[in-house]
């Protein structure tokens, strides 16, 4: 309904041609919204239905979609994996570690600053070569000339400056909801479906046209719908079938008898290899955590440092895991084949998961010192 008002293509047309120039602006910008997203209530479900729009202004920049689900699903992840207060998250593997809620919140926004960085240069970089040279896209072989064009009319009226206004007040009434009410997915449909209806009535379209609208974009979510419950099949048969329980036992013994920092470098990889098998951060929490909180004290890797091996494994492996409901998804909505995305952001968590390593060891050594273990 948005899409249709012709308020959202209104406002990325203006936003392209003050920012058309400087791409790095709107990457930085996005990188900076969606990380704190994560790293504050858990947002990820929220991004999806922005996917289109970022990919038209994507287009729009003489980019491609791959740079529009970088600038979704890198900060994203990288919000989640150093999320300080994430009631699905964090809080759930601290209450089990039993250390002080929310500690350490400020060590992990630090923390958060050179993940970004990576990942911004790491996509701008991508940009770059695609807006200089188009055949160097990924994507090149993908037909965006359906779905994504941008209308005939983009003049920005007050009309579709108070469509704009409803929908950033929509957003920000979600966010305190599912802040300060324990608003979640029901709400967030709620949120949604009164937007579009407003936008609808201030931008005048009639209710036969309205529903056709609807109808027609329930359709193209019927594909991306299908795929997140295949995807998401894949976990809840392992989780049903007690084979989580057993992998993570099992490989969670070979721990044993390691020097604290190679133990917690260890735990990194147990926990993300178990996000593939447990995408779900709070599912993950609850598995993994009753086995890796006593194996910290057996090592002599404090609570703290193994509450950020489950979140670096849970949150930076969310770019590339397949059973990422919210990534498949995406990836669906924006025509990018997962493994074209997959050669692209597997290099990216490399060097993620390596600066992670490095983390993590110095806060075994410093993290009394710079307060890591403090509420």
């Amino acid at each position: 309904m948005l899409r249709s008002s012709g308020a959202i293509d209104a406002v990325l047309h203006r936003s392209v041609a003050h920012l058309g120039h400087s791409p790095w602006i709107l990457i930085a910008g996005c990188f900076a919204l969606f990380s704190l997203g994560s790293f504050t209530i858990g947002m990820g479900e929220e991004y999806v239905p922005l996917v289109p729009i970022i990919v038209t202004m994507s287009l729009a920049m003489r980019m491609d979609a791959m740079v529009a689900m970088g600038m979704v699903w890198i900060p994203y992840a990288i919000g989640w994996g150093c999320a300080g207060i994430n009631p699905f998250g964090v809080l759930v593997a601290q209450n089990i570690a039993g250390v002080p809620l929310t500690s350490g919140w400020v060590v992990r926004l630090v923390m958060m600053l050179p993940f970004l960085a990576l990942g911004f240069h790491h996509l701008y970089r991508y940009a770059r070569k695609v807006r200089q040279d188009p055949a160097a896209s990924l994507v090149a072989g993908v037909d965006f000339s359906e779905g994504f064009e941008a209308p005939h009319d983009i003049a920005l009226t007050g009309r579709r400056i108070a469509i704009l206004v409803v929908f950033l007040v929509g957003i920000a009434g979600f966010v305190y909801g599912a802040a300060n009410l324990h608003w979640y997915i029901p709400q967030l449909n709620a949120v949604f479906l009164a937007i579009g209806l407003l936008a609808a009535l201030i931008a005048g379209i009639p209710a036969g046209t309205t529903s056709r609208i609807f109808l027609e974009g329930a359709a193209r979510m019927a594909t991306p719908a299908l795929i997140v419950g295949f995807a998401r099949t894949i976990a809840v048969v392992l989780e049903e079938g007690q084979i989580i329980d057993t992998i993570v036992f099992a490989v969670a013994g070979l721990l044993e008898g390691l020097p604290p920092d190679m133990a917690a470098i260890g735990m990194l990889v147990v926990q993300s290899l178990c996000n593939f098998f447990i995408p779900s951060g709070s599912g993950q929490a609850f598995v993994t955590m009753p086995i890796m909180s006593p194996l910290a004290t057996l090592v002599d890797v404090p609570q703290q440092v193994a509450v950020l091996a489950f979140q670096f494994g849970d949150g930076f492996t969310n770019m590339i895991v397949p059973t990422n409901a919210l990534l498949i998804g995406g990836l669906a909505l924006g025509r990018v084949p997962f493994g074209t995305w997959l050669r692209f952001c597997a290099p990216l968590v490399l060097k993620i998961l390596a600066l992670a390593a490095l983390f993590m060891v110095l806060a075994i050594h410093f993290g009394s010192a710079v307060g890591f273990y403090q509420a």
